[in-house]
Protein backbone atom coordinates (compact mmCIF):
# COMPACT_ATOMS: atom_id res chain seq x y z
CA UNK A 1 0.00 0.00 0.00
CA UNK A 2 0.78 3.32 -0.97
CA UNK A 3 -1.91 5.24 0.14
CA UNK A 4 -4.71 5.24 2.19
CA UNK A 5 -7.99 7.52 1.88
CA UNK A 6 -11.16 7.90 4.04
CA UNK A 7 -13.72 8.41 1.81
CA UNK A 8 -17.51 9.90 2.70
CA UNK A 9 -19.48 9.44 0.10
CA UNK A 10 -23.28 8.69 -0.85
CA UNK A 11 -23.14 7.53 -4.24
CA UNK A 12 -26.23 5.94 -6.25
CA UNK A 13 -25.99 5.13 -9.92
CA UNK A 14 -27.33 2.30 -12.19
CA UNK A 15 -25.21 2.84 -15.14
CA UNK A 16 -21.86 2.73 -12.76
CA UNK A 17 -23.56 0.18 -10.53
CA UNK A 18 -23.73 -2.27 -13.91
CA UNK A 19 -20.06 -1.14 -14.66
CA UNK A 20 -19.13 -2.31 -11.85
CA UNK A 21 -20.48 -5.41 -11.75
CA UNK A 22 -19.02 -6.57 -15.19
CA UNK A 23 -15.59 -5.50 -13.41
CA UNK A 24 -15.97 -7.57 -10.74
CA UNK A 25 -17.38 -10.50 -12.91
CA UNK A 26 -14.41 -12.03 -13.81
CA UNK A 27 -12.77 -11.87 -10.42
CA UNK A 28 -15.99 -13.53 -9.41
CA UNK A 29 -15.74 -16.29 -11.82
CA UNK A 30 -12.15 -17.00 -10.99
CA UNK A 31 -12.65 -17.21 -7.27
CA UNK A 32 -15.75 -19.27 -7.75
CA UNK A 33 -13.74 -21.82 -9.83
CA UNK A 34 -10.97 -22.31 -7.27
CA UNK A 35 -13.34 -23.21 -4.49
CA UNK A 36 -12.86 -26.84 -4.88
CA UNK A 37 -9.31 -26.75 -5.28
CA UNK A 38 -9.13 -25.76 -1.87
CA UNK A 39 -10.36 -29.39 -0.73
CA UNK A 40 -7.36 -32.01 -0.75
CA UNK A 41 -8.38 -35.60 -2.29
CA UNK A 42 -8.18 -36.56 1.63
CA UNK A 43 -11.15 -34.47 2.61
CA UNK A 44 -8.45 -31.77 4.34
CA UNK A 45 -8.35 -27.94 3.67
CA UNK A 46 -5.41 -26.71 2.32
CA UNK A 47 -4.83 -23.42 4.12
CA UNK A 48 -1.80 -22.23 2.48
CA UNK A 49 -3.35 -22.99 -0.81
CA UNK A 50 -6.69 -21.35 -0.06
CA UNK A 51 -4.74 -17.91 1.29
CA UNK A 52 -2.39 -17.60 -1.59
CA UNK A 53 -4.77 -18.55 -4.39
CA UNK A 54 -8.67 -16.48 -2.78
CA UNK A 55 -7.93 -14.36 -5.57
CA UNK A 56 -5.77 -15.83 -8.12
CA UNK A 57 -4.63 -13.75 -11.35
CA UNK A 58 -6.47 -10.24 -9.51
CA UNK A 59 -3.98 -7.10 -10.00
CA UNK A 60 -6.12 -4.40 -8.60
CA UNK A 61 -4.82 -0.47 -8.26
CA UNK A 62 -7.54 0.02 -5.51
CA UNK A 63 -8.99 -1.93 -2.29
CA UNK A 64 -12.43 -0.72 -1.83
CA UNK A 65 -13.15 -1.22 2.23
CA UNK A 66 -16.71 -1.28 3.01
CA UNK A 67 -19.98 -2.22 4.96
CA UNK A 68 -21.87 -5.22 3.19
CA UNK A 69 -24.91 -2.67 3.68
CA UNK A 70 -22.82 -0.16 1.11
CA UNK A 71 -21.90 -3.40 -1.59
CA UNK A 72 -24.12 -1.29 -4.17
CA UNK A 73 -21.99 2.04 -3.69
CA UNK A 74 -18.52 -0.20 -3.51
CA UNK A 75 -20.05 -1.68 -7.05
CA UNK A 76 -20.82 1.52 -8.75
CA UNK A 77 -17.97 3.42 -7.62
CA UNK A 78 -15.66 0.62 -9.12
CA UNK A 79 -17.69 1.13 -12.00
CA UNK A 80 -17.10 5.10 -12.04
CA UNK A 81 -13.08 4.42 -11.35
CA UNK A 82 -12.78 2.42 -14.49
CA UNK A 83 -15.04 4.26 -16.29
CA UNK A 84 -13.35 7.67 -15.73
CA UNK A 85 -9.74 6.43 -14.95
CA UNK A 86 -9.26 3.28 -16.37
CA UNK A 87 -8.40 1.66 -12.75
CA UNK A 88 -9.06 -1.61 -11.46
CA UNK A 89 -10.56 -1.92 -8.06
CA UNK A 90 -10.80 -4.85 -5.88
CA UNK A 91 -13.86 -4.96 -4.12
CA UNK A 92 -14.19 -7.48 -1.26
CA UNK A 93 -18.08 -7.86 -0.76
CA UNK A 94 -18.30 -9.75 -4.59
CA UNK A 95 -16.16 -12.59 -2.86
CA UNK A 96 -18.40 -12.87 0.57
CA UNK A 97 -20.94 -15.07 -0.64
CA UNK A 98 -18.05 -17.72 -2.01
CA UNK A 99 -16.90 -18.06 1.45
CA UNK A 100 -19.65 -18.92 2.65
CA UNK A 101 -20.66 -21.60 -0.54
CA UNK A 102 -17.41 -23.39 0.92
CA UNK A 103 -18.46 -22.81 4.31
CA UNK A 104 -21.67 -24.91 3.23
CA UNK A 105 -19.46 -27.70 0.69
CA UNK A 106 -17.33 -28.26 3.77
CA UNK A 107 -20.68 -28.13 6.42
CA UNK A 108 -22.55 -30.67 4.61
CA UNK A 109 -19.88 -33.58 4.31
CA UNK A 110 -17.92 -32.71 7.66
CA UNK A 111 -20.23 -31.13 10.05
CA UNK A 112 -23.55 -32.82 10.18
CA UNK A 113 -24.60 -34.70 13.10
CA UNK A 114 -26.24 -38.48 12.50
CA UNK A 115 -29.39 -38.28 10.65
CA UNK A 116 -27.99 -35.23 9.08
CA UNK A 117 -30.78 -33.13 10.24
CA UNK A 118 -28.95 -30.17 11.95
CA UNK A 119 -25.02 -29.45 12.40
CA UNK A 120 -22.63 -30.13 14.74
CA UNK A 121 -22.07 -26.74 16.95
CA UNK A 122 -18.38 -27.22 17.46
CA UNK A 123 -17.35 -28.93 14.09
CA UNK A 124 -19.44 -25.50 12.69
CA UNK A 125 -17.12 -23.11 15.20
CA UNK A 126 -14.00 -25.44 13.89
CA UNK A 127 -14.53 -25.23 10.26
CA UNK A 128 -15.78 -21.39 10.49
CA UNK A 129 -12.89 -20.11 12.73
CA UNK A 130 -10.91 -21.47 9.79
CA UNK A 131 -12.03 -20.41 6.74
CA UNK A 132 -13.00 -17.10 7.67
CA UNK A 133 -9.24 -16.47 9.19
CA UNK A 134 -7.82 -17.66 5.63
CA UNK A 135 -10.12 -15.57 4.19
CA UNK A 136 -9.07 -12.25 6.45
CA UNK A 137 -5.25 -13.52 5.48
CA UNK A 138 -5.92 -13.56 1.65
CA UNK A 139 -7.67 -9.98 2.52
CA UNK A 140 -5.01 -8.29 4.47
CA UNK A 141 -2.38 -9.90 1.38
CA UNK A 142 -5.01 -7.81 -1.25
CA UNK A 143 -4.18 -4.45 1.18
CA UNK A 144 -0.47 -5.05 0.72
CA UNK A 145 -0.67 -5.58 -2.80
CA UNK A 146 -2.70 -3.19 -3.94
CA UNK A 147 -1.38 0.74 -4.12
CA UNK A 148 -4.18 2.56 -2.97
CA UNK A 149 -6.79 1.69 0.02
CA UNK A 150 -10.32 3.73 0.15
CA UNK A 151 -12.23 2.93 3.38
CA UNK A 152 -15.78 3.71 2.44
CA UNK A 153 -16.94 5.60 5.67
CA UNK A 154 -21.02 5.97 5.06
CA UNK A 155 -23.57 5.19 8.53
CA UNK A 156 -23.63 1.66 7.54
CA UNK A 157 -20.16 1.28 8.55
CA UNK A 158 -18.98 3.91 11.38
CA UNK A 159 -20.95 4.57 14.62
CA UNK A 160 -20.76 8.40 15.23
CA UNK A 161 -22.43 8.08 18.57
CA UNK A 162 -19.51 7.06 20.14
CA UNK A 163 -16.38 9.32 21.01
CA UNK A 164 -14.58 6.73 19.77
CA UNK A 165 -15.37 6.18 16.30
CA UNK A 166 -16.77 2.82 15.80
CA UNK A 167 -17.79 -0.22 13.69
CA UNK A 168 -19.81 -3.15 14.19
CA UNK A 169 -17.99 -5.18 11.86
CA UNK A 170 -15.12 -7.22 12.40
CA UNK A 171 -14.23 -7.71 8.96
CA UNK A 172 -13.69 -3.69 8.61
CA UNK A 173 -12.40 -3.51 11.46
CA UNK A 174 -9.36 -5.66 10.56
CA UNK A 175 -8.89 -4.19 7.01
CA UNK A 176 -8.29 -0.81 8.38
CA UNK A 177 -6.16 -1.65 11.11
CA UNK A 178 -4.43 -3.88 8.71
CA UNK A 179 -4.21 -0.41 6.08
CA UNK A 180 -2.26 0.94 8.65
CA UNK A 181 0.22 -1.79 9.73
CA UNK A 182 0.82 -3.10 6.15
CA UNK A 183 4.26 -2.23 4.90
CA UNK A 184 4.39 1.47 3.06
CA UNK A 185 6.02 0.57 -0.15
CA UNK A 186 7.36 3.17 -3.12
CA UNK A 187 5.20 4.02 -5.85
CA UNK A 188 7.69 2.28 -8.25
CA UNK A 189 7.33 -1.76 -6.35
CA UNK A 190 3.47 -1.16 -7.63
CA UNK A 191 4.90 0.08 -11.15
CA UNK A 192 8.05 -1.62 -12.20
CA UNK A 193 7.45 -1.77 -15.87
CA UNK A 194 6.35 1.98 -16.50
CA UNK A 195 8.89 5.14 -16.59
CA UNK A 196 7.24 7.68 -14.60
CA UNK A 197 7.62 11.23 -14.98
CA UNK A 198 5.80 12.43 -12.04
CA UNK A 199 7.44 11.45 -8.45
CA UNK A 200 4.02 11.39 -6.56
CA UNK A 201 -16.92 -7.98 4.22
CA UNK A 202 -19.29 -11.44 4.40
CA UNK A 203 -22.50 -10.36 6.44
CA UNK A 204 -22.64 -11.11 10.21
CA UNK A 205 -25.07 -12.38 12.24
CA UNK A 206 -26.89 -8.52 12.47
CA UNK A 207 -28.94 -9.76 15.99
CA UNK A 208 -25.27 -10.12 17.35
CA UNK A 209 -23.77 -6.45 18.07
CA UNK A 210 -20.12 -5.82 19.02
CA UNK A 211 -18.06 -2.45 18.16
CA UNK A 212 -14.63 -2.47 17.64
CA UNK A 213 -12.56 0.99 18.26
CA UNK A 214 -11.44 2.09 14.86
CA UNK A 215 -8.72 4.56 14.48
CA UNK A 216 -8.99 6.38 10.87
CA UNK A 217 -5.96 9.02 11.48
CA UNK A 218 -3.70 7.54 9.10
CA UNK A 219 -5.89 7.85 6.35
CA UNK A 220 -6.62 11.08 4.09
CA UNK A 221 -10.17 12.27 4.05
CA UNK A 222 -12.29 13.05 1.37
CA UNK A 223 -15.08 13.30 -0.01
CA UNK A 224 -17.31 13.71 -3.26
CA UNK A 225 -16.10 17.01 -3.79
CA UNK A 226 -12.66 15.32 -4.16
CA UNK A 227 -13.60 12.80 -6.36
CA UNK A 228 -15.20 15.56 -8.87
CA UNK A 229 -12.27 17.95 -8.58
CA UNK A 230 -10.19 14.56 -9.69
CA UNK A 231 -12.00 14.32 -12.68
CA UNK A 232 -12.07 17.20 -13.90
CA UNK A 233 -8.42 17.89 -13.54
CA UNK A 234 -8.05 14.54 -14.79
CA UNK A 235 -9.65 15.64 -17.99
CA UNK A 236 -7.12 18.82 -18.40
CA UNK A 237 -4.34 16.35 -18.53
CA UNK A 238 -2.67 14.35 -21.67
CA UNK A 239 -3.45 10.69 -20.90
CA UNK A 240 0.51 9.21 -21.50
CA UNK A 241 2.14 12.04 -19.25
CA UNK A 242 0.41 11.14 -15.92
CA UNK A 243 -0.96 8.00 -14.01
CA UNK A 244 -4.58 8.68 -12.76
CA UNK A 245 -3.76 7.81 -9.08
CA UNK A 246 -0.87 10.04 -8.95
CA UNK A 247 -3.22 12.90 -9.48
CA UNK A 248 -5.75 12.16 -7.01
CA UNK A 249 -1.97 11.59 -4.32
CA UNK A 250 -1.28 15.38 -5.99
CA UNK A 251 -3.99 16.77 -4.88
CA UNK A 252 -4.42 15.47 -1.63
CA UNK A 253 -1.18 16.24 -0.75
CA UNK A 254 -0.86 15.11 2.95
CA UNK A 255 1.07 12.18 3.58
CA UNK A 256 0.66 10.86 7.21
Amino acid sequence: MYRGFNLSLVFENEHFYQKGRAVNAVNILSVKKSIQSFISPDGSINGFHMQSNWFPQINADIFVSHSHRDEKTATALAGWLSDKFGISTFVDSCIWGYSNELLRQIDNKYCLNPGAATYSYEKRNHSTSHVHMMLSTALNMMIDKTECVLFLNTPNSITTKEVVSQTESPWLYSEISMSELVRKKKLLEYRPAMTRMFAKGGAINESLKVKYDVYLGHLTEIHADTLNNWESEWNKIPRETQYALDLLYELNTSIL
